[in-house]
């Protein structure tokens, strides 16, 4: 058992300190604390001595130094059976810290959110993980909470023992400590780049799924810290989500998000079957819709603005829907969208900005990850959009200003389609899509079947290269007026000839979107 009397709280998430101190506080325990955590508890009426007046030092170099000192670390570290560490205490005056509440910066908020470098640097955390380590190290005599979960159970437990923690407890909390800390490090190391040579990923279970993809399936939702997204977002109504309604709403979602302007997709088994992007939300989502209303039955809805009452009805009034995803639903959406009851609604709050951002570079990519028997594929996720000066217009007849921004929208759709991927589009909006498929000229009929004849004056767009003219032929026939795609076959040469022999142009990217 180890005795707890004195106590560092030193915390980013203020959430359930107070009532945790103020539990620590009848038990008589010392509270050492720093910066806003020492305001909060002394606001509330808790003693708190500063970490600045233990160590003699003042906050420094705008708080990146505040904790790092002998006082500190010689508290927590000190092994208390060893005489010789207790004599070195006593000889410099330093008191024993019998337990570390910290919790770290949100890195992966500032990742998300921020778009300069130094401010993302500004939020790596230093002196909490140096004292949540020295703590864990040290469990048999101290005590490190670094997850404001545990609050409640390690205030029950000392009020039940008089003031102490048993050893299963010290251990299972140093555990937590290193294999949050880890994970902390991975992820900063992740951002800085490249791909570390041993690879560690830390989620917590968020829930239980009734079953997989498949009913004979068992299957969970773990879910990163702190949870963001589909798995952070707040359901309203409706059944519990299936394995197979997550996969399709985060599908919806990360392709929404990923346009500056009010876009919609309209996703089936995680295959977009319209997506449309509009000057308000109400107009993306009926354009998306309408590019292929029998697919969208029983589909999941993405859009990356707030839902009103109206957006709701024209939404009810389409078809059956089994979930939408938006950053968040008004009241009167909330009551439209109540007839329906087993209709999921998904609210995942603040979009954040754009991809755009990470489209011109400035930030790094985040992270997919592909699971295979025996292994992890890793890989920077596809975040290359192409712009009007990436094009290299192939053909003798060149494009118009129009077809380029068909084009450029059509290429940027790719990115979320299954291989092969064929786009038909006009207009910001998706009129046909062909993917999946294991032959390119496939994908082609099936796009252009669908688009019918509204592929008459649009741009097709191809995820990978043509490696034979009959695409061009069959797009010649359909009356596509531009085509985009990578380029790079050993046909090219061949591909160009048949474009200008239909009179259609085409520009090469450079780049391809494949997605498996």
């Amino acid at each position: 058992m180890a005795k707890i009397k004195t106590a560092l709280i030193s915390v980013f998430d203020k959430e359930g300190i107070l009532s945790f101190a103020k539990a620590l506080d009848k038990l008589d325990v010392k509270i050492l604390s720093t910066g806003g955590t020492a305001k909060l508890l002394r606001d509330a009426g808790i003693a708190v001595t500063e970490v600045a007046d233990v160590t003699g030092f003042p906050e420094m170099l705008d708080g990146r130094v505040k904790t790092l000192h002998p006082r500190v670390h010689g508290g927590i570290l000190a092994l208390r059976d060893k005489p010789g560490h207790m004599q070195t205490l006593a000889k410099h005056k330093i008191g024993a810290i019998d337990l570390v509440v910290v919790n770290l910066y949100p890195f992966a908020d500032a990742v998300r959110t921020k778009t300069r470098e130094e401010d993302i640097i500004e939020m790596i955390d230093i002196g909490g993980p140096s004292m949540l380590r020295s703590a864990a190290k040290n469990h048999r005599f101290v005590a490190a909470v670094c997850d404001p979960a545990d609050y409640g159970p390690v205030a029950r437990e000392l009020q039940e023992n008089k003031g102490q923690l048993g050893q299963a407890s010290l251990k299972r909390l140093a555990a937590k400590v290193f294999r949050a800390t880890s994970a902390y490090d991975a992820m900063i190391a992740e951002w800085m780049g490249g791909h570390p040579q041993t690879f560690k990923i830390e989620l917590k279970k968020s829930q239980d799924l009734r079953y997989g993809e498949n009913p004979h399936q068992k299957a969970a939702l773990y879910a990163e810290e702190p949870p963001a997204g589909v798995p952070g977002a707040k359901q309203f109504q409706g059944k519990e989500l299936s394995f197979n309604n997550i996969l399709d709403l985060d599908a919806a979602w990360e392709m929404a998000r990923a346009f500056p302007g009010p876009a919609c997709a309209v996703v089936k088994h995680t295959c977009p079957c319209g997506f449309a992007t509009a000057g308000d939300i109400r107009a993306a989502f009926r354009l998306a819709w309408d590019c292929d209303p029998l697919s969208a039955f029983g589909s999941i809805i993405g859009v990356n603005r707030p839902v009103d009452g109206k957006l709701a009805k024209d939404m009810l009034a389409a078809g059956f829907i089994e979930c939408v995803v938006a950053p968040a639903f008004d009241k009167p959406a909330l009551e439209a969208f109540a007839a329906k009851k087993n209709l999921r609604l998904m609210a995942v709050g603040d979009v954040g900005a754009p991809l755009v951002g990470a489209r011109a570079g400035t930030r790094p990519a985040p992270t997919d990850y592909k699971k295979i028997t025996g292994g992890l594929l890793v890989q920077d996720a596809d975040l290359r959009c192409v712009t009007e000066a990436d094009l290299k217009t192939v053909t003798k007849k060149k494009p118009t200003v129009a077809q380029v921004r068909d084009m450029l929208f059509a290429f940027d759709v790719c990115r979320f389609v299954k291989s092969n991927a064929i786009i038909v589009a006009k207009n910001g909006r998706t009129l046909g899509l062909g993917m999946g498929q294991p032959s390119r000229v496939d994908a082609c009929h099936t796009a252009l079947r669908k688009a019918g004849k509204r592929a008459g004056g649009a741009v097709l767009a191809s995820d990978g290269f043509f490696p034979m003219p009959d695409s061009i032929a069959l797009a010649k026939r359909h009356g596509i007026a531009a085509i985009i795609q990578p380029g790079g076959s050993i046909k090219d040469e061949t591909v160009i000839r048949a474009c200008d022999r239909a009179g259609i142009p085409m520009v090469f990217t450079g780049v391809r979107h494949f997605k498996h």
